[in-house]
């Protein structure tokens, strides 16, 4: 049974804020009292404060601050992206959409095109899309409004997807428009915005040790989009009516000049520590899989399965020794089902079943990996004692 504190290792569900960030929310909560759009001493207070938080914003995302609209979090960009009204200033809108077969569910189930107007790109056993499959629907759809959304790196198995690739096909069939959920990226992944030709890019704070409930989109110059809210005050460039969470958003702020400035020496800790999870998980558990292992991953990410471990089993018993990991996405309502993604990458019911996701963070440390080994080998010494009273 758990003692002592507990070890939280579910960062790509939320990461927990950061000290500086919860400091920078209490502050502006107390020092910043006006609305952002008022012209009086305390509204431009706020207004600076929020485009601050704009400029870092922008900053992680690797783009302009006149690029990013402020949202409520990834799920509203993503699904304002994927509303239809996404275009070039000069242009139609597109009448097609081309989704990866292993998004997040704001993706799949968040936009609003018509069954027949819509196609997911398959997925090899790795995870990642099938670029070939992409450059033949391209070729076939020559002539028609077609936007893309392909995600930056996948939620459950970290899997990176080839976004440079992905934009080069976009422009050389017929300029199709291509967005990308980023929200497991930022921070994580150096991101490249408007270098990379990305025409739009979803971002969502509490993923990089923000608060939650703040998001952007990121919009390249010569995009427009229509309005999220259609009756409101005109703020987000009357893209987005509403008055601005500014706490939140200072400390979105705060959160990604943070993440940005520790990106590249934290990917390297990270990985060194997912690596070792990793390999003391085989040599627990030869007969474990760790899904996508074969693809470019996130440094933080490791979902893998151990054949007869049940996935509901090992949560309840890591959480009662006081260990946090996930059986994969945080967005369906904490029940454990069988996942979307693995079942694209072709991973039999059966194994999926027992997928855990361990996802490290800012916070983690050796110690977290090593007692998360040692809960999960007294759960792979009681499944391989029953495998032998059943041989």
């Amino acid at each position: 049974m758990e003692t002592g504190p507990r070890t939280y290792l579910d960062h790509n569900a939320t990461a927990p804020v950061r000290p500086e960030v919860a400091e920078a929310v209490a502050r502006a909560l107390l020092d910043l009292p006006g609305n952002a759009s008022s012209i009086h001493r305390e509204g431009r207070a706020a207004r600076a404060a929020v485009e601050t938080a704009r400029a870092r914003i922008a900053a992680l995302a690797g783009t302009a601050p006149g690029s990013v609209v402020f949202t409520s979090g990834g799920t509203e960009a993503a699904n304002a992206a994927l509303s239809g009204g996404l275009r070039r200033r000069d242009g139609p809108a597109p009448t097609r959409l081309i989704v990866g077969a292993t998004e997040h569910p704001c993706v799949l189930a968040g936009h609003r095109f018509a069954p027949e107007a819509t196609d997911l790109i398959p997925v090899d056993r790795g995870g990642v899309i099938d670029l070939a499959w992409l450059e033949a629907r391209l070729g076939a759809l020559a002539g028609e409004g077609v936007l893309l959304s392909v995600q930056a790196a996948n939620n459950e198995t970290g899997v990176v997807q080839p976004l440079d690739a992905v934009v080069a096909l976009a422009r050389r069939h017929g300029g199709a428009l291509v967005h990308s959920d980023a929200v497991q990226a930022a921070g994580r992944l150096r991101l490249e915005a408007a270098a990379s030709g990305l025409d739009a890019l979803s971002l969502s704070a509490h993923k990089f040790a923000g608060p939650k409930g703040v998001g952007a989109l990121v919009l390249a110059p010569g995009l427009t989009l229509d309005p999220v809210f259609h009756r409101g005050g005109g703020q987000e460039a009357r893209l987005r009516g509403g008055t601005e969470n500014v706490a939140g958003l200072v400390g979105a702020g705060v959160a990604a000049e943070i993440a940005g400035r520790a990106q590249a020496e934290e990917a390297r800790r990270l990985a060194g520590l997912r690596d070792a999870l990793e390999a003391g998980i085989r040599a627990r558990a030869p007969d474990a899989v760790v899904f996508g292992e074969g693809a470019e991953r996130l440094p933080n990410t490791a979902c893998f399965a151990v054949p007869g471990l049940e996935a509901a089993t090992a949560l309840i018993a890591l959480d009662l020794d006081g260990v946090a990991v996930s059986s994969g996405s945080a967005c369906a309502s904490g029940k454990v089902g069988r996942s979307t993604v693995l079942a694209a990458m072709g991973v039999p019911a059966a194994l999926a079943a027992g997928a855990l996701r361990v996802s490290l963070g800012w916070n983690s440390r050796p110690s977290d990996v090593d007692r998360f080994l040692a809960v999960f080998d007294r759960l792979i010494s009681s499944l391989y004692k029953r495998r032998e009273r059943a041989a």
